[in-house]
């Protein structure tokens, strides 16, 4: 497998020399001649032409673009026309270039016409030799990819617990906590109102995160609520200072990731609202419209005295939030992070419509 991934060609020109070494050792004493390996090595490195053929049309063409794909009545067609095609190609191969090399003449009657026509000696004589040369191909091909997707999934099980890991402790900042118990206490100084619904709020935040998420998906208006709750722990630090906007847009209820959402807004507000110390703004846009779901947040940024942007590493781990992502969702979705003038955005794209399926399956959960 090793060899094969880093000389991929050089290990498929080895396998057709070993194919041809086996048809010159079979067919040199064929019908009883004995012939000599020179001749033999010529004429069937010619007809080998058809079982190159055949097989990678097989392996790279029809299973996966229609096999793969359940196009079945495709896959049947396109092997028809694949089977004729290299039966007919072994035929003529043998008629006009095998047997003129061997002395023989062409025969006055086998034309092109009557070769291409001539159905039940394509079948019988050369279908069978050139696709069973093929399945064996395929048959390897099959084994190999079997086991890079057996290797792929053991990995992906290997970074899927790493990702995990780290993302655990990235889902709620310690500072978060620390900051917010500092300013419920100051609160219960002034025996504000604002108190036991600070308490409250924190309550909902970690009974969510503690109890609610050990489950690959959860109600968007979950997740809508625990980012609601955050928010408002958030702005007790800054009272009037910081501008924020929510705008959201469903036209029906989706179930996601759990804690994806709620890392992109700590995000804002750990390299954002807590780095500014004028007047921070915070906006958040979420939308869900037929068949995608969208999140786009974006925070101001500081500039440091000498003028330059100030560019947090990694901001909130992207890295590791593009990780779980392609863990839960794989090629259905797009996240991106850009600097701007004044401000950082990130815009997270899910596409829905492969998540039909898990909304059915998660409906309980939303009721």
């Amino acid at each position: 497998m090793q060899f094969h991934k880093k000389n991929r060609w050089l290990s498929h020109i080895a396998y057709w020399v070993i194919v041809l070494l086996v048809d010159v050792s079979s067919s040199k004493y064929a019908d009883g001649q004995k012939r000599t390996y020179g001749f033999e090595f010529v004429t069937d490195f010619l007809y080998e032409i058809t079982y190159i053929i055949s097989a990678y049309g097989l392996a790279y063409f029809i299973i996966p673009r229609f096999f793969y794909r359940k196009k079945y009545v495709l896959s049947i067609i396109a092997f028809i026309v694949l089977s004729y095609f290299a039966s007919a190609l072994g035929r003529i191969i043998t008629v006009k270039l095998c047997e003129p090399i061997e002395g023989r003449l062409p025969k006055a009657f086998e034309t092109y016409t009557e070769i291409l026509t001539d159905i039940p000696k394509l079948l019988y004589v050369y279908f069978f030799q050139i696709m069973a040369a093929a399945f064996v191909f395929v048959f390897f091909k099959m084994v190999k990819d079997q086991m890079e997707v057996q290797k792929r999934a053991l990995t992906l099980e290997k970074e899927k617990a790493e990702t995990e890991l780290k993302l655990l402790k990235t889902q709620l900042n310690p500072h978060f906590l620390f900051n917010t118990l500092n300013n419920i206490y100051s609160l219960s100084f002034t025996s504000s109102p604002a108190t036991s619904e600070s308490i409250a709020r924190l309550a909902d935040i970690l009974d969510h995160i503690l109890y609610r998420c050990d489950v690959p998906y959860v109600p968007l208006s979950a997740e809508i609520a625990l980012i609601k709750n955050y928010i408002e722990l958030e702005k007790l630090r800054y009272d009037k200072r910081l501008t924020f906007n929510f705008d959201i847009s469903i036209d029906h209820e989706i179930v996601i990731a759990p804690l994806i959402l709620l890392s992109l807004v700590e995000n804002a507000f750990k390299h954002g609202a807590s780095d500014d110390t004028g007047a921070p703004s915070i906006a958040i846009d979420l939308r869900v419209e037929e068949q995608h779901f969208t999140f786009n947040i974006s925070n101001t940024v500081t500039e440091q005295e000498d003028g330059s942007k100030d560019s947090p590493p990694d901001r909130i781990g992207l890295n590791n939030l593009r990780k779980q992502l392609s863990l839960i969702y794989g090629k259905d979705y797009i996240l991106n992070a850009a600097r701007r003038a004044q401000s950082f955005e990130v815009n997270l794209t899910i596409d829905l419509k492969d998540q039909t399926a898990v909304y059915e399956k998660n409906q309980v959960l939303i009721g």
